[in-house]
Formats: structure tokens, C-alpha cells, sequence
């Protein structure tokens, strides 16, 4: 009998469960993989129609950052007020509508507002889209990683969805004005087609009581985009947790800096080089097969490791990842540096909840995951603009890549100091 039909501890197939999974996995391509993004597609020829600096460009993205950490602060409240399919499916739809409002403004304020709702709401779908795989767990408990890594696996699908359908709808638009305004209303819909999928998951999990408000402690806390919010149990970092976790915060801190600035502005680099737009099309699309991947490809490392090793490896292996683009035109290697960021950067996301299962007790779990979040977050708030204001100068986009590779291979470097906690 194969893994998929074993049954769980309930008696349920296990086959359900990797269903519920993949279609959860939904929220986790709304949120991250076309919401958050996408916009490193549309960056090029929004820069060029509307004729944006690197730095106001970069900009859009930090309010989306800001714009998660908002999202990522008050899920909770949330979650317990409504039940997590309830601000799954709404975040999802309001995601949607953002989404769709940023092909109606040309100035730069009202699209930096679309960009920060679009924010809180991705993070909305993915925190409670991680809680409800989370749960899952509780019921096939010997396969809880399997189905978390399906869920997570979601925002390579995101990118590939992206990755082919934004050519497609620049081109179809080619003669129309902004024709960029077309390729956000065609994500848009495809959000809201991924918000009925949801829709069709919520009766079987409400038959397995896993749909309700958010109980006390999570029963087990997912990562995201960085790791999931502070817990419904209200916890806080205290001064003696941060300084234990001081090393692989620091390093987390600078994850977020280097790994957005790549994301954000890789495919503006790769535009300016006048690289093909079939290229272009199988680079964004071979890296979210790679995160689709990379939820199996690292756990064994995840597992071994107590202390900040994983972290340190997977930060020092992006910054490889990031660099090549920046030193070389050579398509193979251009390439590699996609296929190997996909493989990379969720997996260094799941490291520190890894980190903070293995040292920490269960209840102090939501006050460490808590500390992630916002040192994450800073970093991602940080990294677009900076990246874009190098990117104005003379050295142009390589340069700003160089100082994302440096961020993570710092960051790689705190890390490897962090220590297994007593």
C-alpha cells in the first residue's frame, strides 16, 4: 500500500488530506505567488509607461511589505473573530479586487495604495491558509510535513501561472493603451478563480472541524512568507528569547533584504539586457517549478539540524543564486541562478519555524515564530527600495543585485553563530 492511501490516526485516507492540501495550496499561489510576485513581471513596463525611477519602482514593493506586516499583525484578531476559512476566503476575494484596482491608476499614490492593500491581504490568505494545512496535520499527524509542503508548494504554482499568463496579456494588450493594466485584470481573475477553488474546500473541512475560529494555541505554526504571524495566544518575544535567537534573527533580518531585491528587479535586469521574452517566460517559470520542489528537497537538513546551520546554508546558497546574474551574461548560468533561488528561498522561511520547534517549548513556539515575522518584514521593507536606489546609480541593477548577495551571505554568516538553545 503506498503512502497516499494509508490511513491517518482517525481512520481518514490519507488521500483526502493531500487533496484538502493541494487545494489550499490556492491561497498560497493568491498570496504570494501571483499577489506579492507578479509585480516583478509588470515592473518593466510599468517603468517604462509611466517613466518611474528605480527607486519609486522598488518603493511599490516595500508598501507592499508594509502592507503584509500590517496583515501579519492583525490576522489573529481576525481568525478568532471570523474562523480562518472565513479571512482565507475573504482575503482571497478582497486580494482580488487590489489586484484588479492597480490597472485602473497611472499615479503613483493610489497604485502604492493598491500595492500596501494588496499586502495585509496576501497576508491575511497565507497566515490562515497555513493554519488550516496546519490542521490538516492534526488529523494525518505522521504526514503533517507532506501537507504543509503541499500547501507552501502553492506559491511556486502562483509563479508559474504568472510566469505564462503575463506575456500572454502583455502581447494580447500590445496596441492598447497601458497595456500593463490588462495583465493585472487578467491575474486578478485568475485570483478569483482561485477564490472559488477555496470556496469548494470549505463544507469538507467544516465536516472535519477544521474550518472554525482559530483556537488558542495553533496546532501546529506554519511558516509564510516569512513565518506566520504572532500566535493566537497572544505571546511575546521577551528580552531573554531575543537575545538567545539574536544570531539567526539577525540572519533572518538579512534574508529579507537580499532575497526581495532579487525578486523584485531580476527580470527588469534581465529586460534591460534585451534577453527574449521566451527566455524570460522559461527563467520565472523553471523557478517556481523549483519552489514546488523545494518543500521536499531540504527537509532532511531541516530535521538534523537544532541549531542555525540550516539557516546559514540555505542564506549562503541564495546569495550564490542572486550573484550570478550580477557577474554573468552566460544564459546556462542565468538559468542556474533561477532554478537554484526557487529551490532555495521558501526553504529558508521553513528553517526558522524548524528552528523554533526544535529549541523552544510548544507554548513559547507563537512568541518565536512572532519574532521572525517582524524582523522579516523590516528586512523586506528595506531590501526594494535600497536595491532600486543602487540601481539608479552608475552600476545599475548589477550592482543592486551585489548588495543583495552581500545582505544574505551577512546574513549566512550570523546564522552559522546561532547555538542549539538548552
Amino acid at each position: 500500500m503506498s503512502s497516499i492511501e494509508q490511513g491517518s490516526a482517525s481512520g481518514r485516507p490519507l488521500r483526502q488530506g493531500v487533496v484538502l492540501a493541494l487545494w489550499l495550496s490556492l491561497g498560497a499561489a493568491v498570496s504570494l505567488g501571483i499577489t506579492r510576485f507578479a509585480y516583478g513581471l509588470l515592473l518593466p513596463p510599468m517603468r517604462a509607461d509611466l517613466g518611474w525611477s528605480y527607486v519609486l519602482a522598488g518603493a511599490m514593493n516595500t508598501a507592499n511589505a508594509v502592507g503584509y506586516l500590517v496583515g501579519a499583525l492583525t490576522v489573529p484578531a481576525l481568525m478568532r473573530r471570523w474562523g480562518a476559512m472565513a479571512v482565507l476566503l475573504g482575503g482571497s476575494a478582497l486580494a482580488a479586487l487590489f489586484m484588479a484596482g492597480s490597472g485602473f491608476f497611472t499615479a503613483d499614490a493610489p497604485l502604492l495604495a493598491q500595492r500596501w492593500l494588496a499586502g495585509i491581504t496576501s497576508a491575511w490568505v497565507f497566515v490562515a491558509g497555513g493554519l488550516l494545512a496546519a490542521r490538516l496535520g492534526s488529523v494525518w499527524p505522521r504526514h503533517a510535513g507532506l501537507l504543509l509542503g503541499l500547501y507552501y508548494g502553492g506559491v511556486g504554482s502562483g509563479i508559474v501561472v504568472s510566469a505564462l499568463a503575463v506575456p500572454v496579456l502583455l502581447a494580447w494588450a500590445a496596441q492598447r493603451p497601458h497595456a500593463w493594466a490588462w495583465a493585472w485584470w487578467g491575474l486578478a481573475l485568475v485570483c478569483l478563480v482561485a477564490t472559488a477553488g477555496l470556496a469548494h474546500v470549505q463544507r469538507v473541512l467544516a465536516t472535519l472541524g477544521l474550518a472554525g475560529p482559530a483556537p488558542a494555541v495553533p496546532p501546529s505554526p506554519p511558516a509564510s512568507g516569512g513565518p506566520t504571524s504572532p500566535g493566537a495566544d497572544r505571546a511575546h518575544p521577551t528580552g531573554a528569547l531575543l537575545r538567545a535567537l539574536a544570531p539567526a534573527l539577525l540572519g533572518y533580518l538579512l534574508f529579507g533584504v537580499g532575497y526581495i531585491g532579487y525578486m523584485t528587479f531580476v527580470i527588469a535586469l534581465l529586460r534591460e539586457r534585451g534577453t527574449p521574452a521566451a527566455d524570460i517566460t522559461l527563467f520565472y517559470a523553471l523557478l517556481g517549478v523549483a519552489v514546488v520542489a523545494s518543500s521536499r528537497l531540504w527537509a532532511g537538513l531541516l530535521d538534523r539540524h537544532r541549531d542555525g546551520q540550516p539557516l546559514a546554508r540555505l542564506n549562503a546558497l541564495l546569495g550564490v543564486a542572486t550573484v550570478l546574474p550580477a557577474l554573468t551574461h552566460a544564459w546556462p548560468m542565468v538559468l542556474a541562478s533561477g532554478v537554484l533561488f526557487g529551490a532555495v528561498f521558501l526553504s529558508v522561511v521553513a528553517s526558522t519555524t524548524a528552528l523554533v520547534r526544535h529549541n523552544l517549548p510548544a507554548h513559547r513556539w507563537a512568541a518565536g515564530i512572532s519574532a521572525f515575522t517582524i524582523v522579516f518584514a523590516a528586512g523586506q521593507i528595506v531590501g526594494p527600495t535600497v536595491v532600486g536606489w543602487i540601481g539608479d546609480a552608475a552600476g545599475g541593477l548589477e550592482r543592486g543585485l551585489l548588495f543583495s548577495a552581500l545582505a544574505l551571505w551577512l546574513g549566512a554568516a550570523s546564522a552559522w553563530r546561532q547555538r542549539a538553545l538548552a
